[in-house]
């Protein structure tokens, strides 16, 4: 695919492209040194593993492997071929590709395609309806008696299907798409009983559901007269699975990274409410619980998510269900309390955005403050049982609590509601971390580092860390490649090794500069590209000295030859042993002796 993109242009989009920017968008990374960390998008961890090098602009994963440069990221996480990471690059940095160039590889199946292409236009045409249509009149009232802005209407996509059976099904057929493909994935309904085609959302205003990439792939609908149910989503299909994705994460997830924090709420209008009054980090789960995929998605990009669910007893019971997914996936978890039993948008048009912003969220609550209160419906403390079984329920939470300067924060609150000594109540956590060993997990400070070193293995001979060095400066300096090249040319010991430096010549040789990001390419053997990236990550001085290649080089040529001998003695020693000649075998022994106790020397 790429040889219908001028390699120049491939090359201008991916510099326009930062990788630390690229990435940020999916995982929430910080700053360590040189490099930026984060967990690793593509396999499951609580501690980060995964570097991100600005300077080479290249990322790799000490835990799984994976690395690459801004291109094969992209593949690898949005399942993108060559050409439609590129158009992604292009798209994003306003680089308009060739216009003879031509898609020949998607990642998505035909399918797949049309029904996204189906739920484009039907986007547009909701939308069309309730802003500038009569058909769109009765949508465009309700959502006005709801408050909602026609800006608002307008970055939401809101729209308007219009109560008519066949509307949509004539619209979409007129557009190429058949009957069957839209039934399938719940655009039209079919009627068990006559076999007759409706239009599924018809008299209801449309919520288009967004991926993360801003492409609509399902819709909400709300019915505004006396239909049931009263809403009705798009079925789930291989693009839209509910428990995998936010309402709004599209839009959310610039301002999430903004203000470090993310705001969940339970529905639609919550988020288009708080979005409109100047509170933007939110999203929303859709019409079901939060699941754990969505708790490790909010995870990659922020540590601190704040529950702000609907007032009555049923919101707070989602609460605390929401809280402890989030806790388990690594989040710090705060609670916005809502009086008066109100929910989200019902507070917004009762008192105003500044106050829900001042009031609501910045008034959030600790997990550990919500939590007492929470626990408390379930006791009478009147009774002493009660309040010492309640007692037992807290500090047992209080002792998952990392911070002591926390720990005692709440120690003394209940010392104080409950009489008991803050010894009595300190003694008792620590007893409950002694027991489940949370005292015991005393990991190192610098937790990227031990990935790193533990993801080395065992200790490699002199030879092979000479050549992986070598290689490791040669890809960041010509004039070393150039050198080694002359020297010893592709005459590595290890096959992987001559191979990633016969591709290297031949990258420098066409005049290309000291680029890893772009050198990778070039490679197309996974396990190589593994190798090539490892080595750019390799450590190494800016001012190696001639000394210092003339050493690798002595070690490369000692082993090359050395390797060489070995193998020709112990060829000679098996034809001594098959003409029985064993007094010749055991001298031919006593040299091979020798020789591997040089070779260890050397190692």
């Amino acid at each position: 695919m790429s040889n219908q993109i001028p390699e120049e242009l491939i090359e201008q989009i991916r510099s326009s492209n930062d990788i630390v920017d690229v990435i940020g968008e999916y995982v929430q990374l910080k700053k360590q040194g040189r490099n930026y960390f984060g967990l690793c998008p593509f396999h499951g961890e609580n501690t980060p593993s995964f570097s991100v090098t600005q300077e080479k602009q290249i990322f790799h994963c000490f835990g799984c492997g994976k690395g690459g440069n801004v291109v094969t990221f992209l593949m690898e996480m949005e399942s993108f071929s060559f050409y439609e990471a590129i158009k992604f690059l292009a798209d994003r940095s306003d680089i308009e590709l060739p216009t003879n160039t031509i898609q020949r590889e998607t990642s998505l199946s035909q399918e797949n395609q049309q029904v996204l292409s189906a739920h484009e236009w039907l986007t547009k045409l909701y939308h069309h309806l309730i802003r500038f249509t009569k058909d769109g009149k009765a949508g465009y009232q309700y959502l006005k008696e709801r408050g909602i802005t026609d800006e608002a209407i307008d970055t939401f996509q809101l729209g308007f299907a219009p109560n008519t059976k066949d509307f949509t099904a004539t619209f979409l057929e007129k557009k190429g798409f058949h009957q069957q493909l839209l039934v399938k994935f719940g655009l039209l309904s079919r009627n068990q009983e006559d076999g007759s085609v409706t239009d599924r959302f018809r008299g209801r205003v449309i919520y288009p559901i967004r991926n993360h990439l801003g492409k609509t792939i399902a819709f909400g609908a709300r019915a505004i007269q006396d239909q049931e149910p009263k809403y009705l989503n798009s079925p789930e299909t291989e693009l839209f699975q509910k428990g995998k994705l936010l309402y709004n994460f599209d839009l959310a997830k610039k301002h999430i990274r903004k203000t470090s924090e993310a705001i969940l709420f339970e529905g639609y209008m919550d988020v288009i409410s708080a979005y409109q009054s100047g509170v933007q980090n939110v999203v929303a789960t859709m019409g079901t619980a939060l699941t754990e995929l969505q708790a490790k998605l909010l995870k990659r990009y922020v540590d601190t998510v704040i529950i702000c669910y609907d007032g009555d007893n049923a919101g707070v019971e989602a609460t605390y269900k929401a809280s402890k997914i989030l806790q388990q996936v690594g989040c710090q978890v705060k609670i916005a309390h809502i009086k008066d039993g109100l929910d989200p948008d019902s507070y917004i048009k009762k008192y105003g955005g500044e106050a829900f912003k001042k009031e609501v969220i910045d008034a959030s609550d600790t997990f550990i403050s919500f939590y007492m209160r929470y626990l408390k419906k379930d006791y009478n403390l009147s009774l002493e049982g009660d309040r010492i079984r309640y007692l037992e329920q807290v500090l047992m939470e209080l002792a998952n609590i990392e911070s002591s300067i926390e720990r005692e924060f709440y120690v003394k609150e209940l010392s104080t509601e409950f009489d008991i000594s803050i010894d009595t109540l300190s003694s008792e956590i620590q007893h409950y971390r002694q027991k489940t060993g949370v005292d015991k997990d005393k990991r190192p400070k610098d937790r990227y580092t031990n990935k790193v070193q533990k993801s080395s293995g065992k200790l490699l001979p002199a030879f092979h860390n000479a050549e992986r060095n070598l290689l490791a400066y040669m890809i960041q300096n010509r004039t070393i490649a150039d050198k080694v090249q002359e020297e010893i040319g592709a005459s590595f010991n290890i096959d992987e090794h001559k191979i990633i430096a016969t591709h290297l010549y031949a990258y420098y040789e066409e005049g290309h500069q000291e680029d890893v990001s772009l050198f990778i390419d070039r490679i197309t053997d996974e396990n190589l590209r593994k190798i090539v990236i490892q080595l750019a990550m390799t450590a190494t001085h800016s001012d190696i000295s001639d000394k210092e290649v003339r050493d690798y080089l002595r070690i490369i040529r000692s082993e090359n030859s050395t390797g060489l001998d070995l193998k020709q003695l112990k060829a000679e020693q098996k034809i001594a042993e098959q003409q029985q000649d064993p007094i010749k075998a055991a001298q031919i022994a006593l040299k091979i002796i020798e020789l591997q106790k040089q070779l260890k020397h050397l190692n």
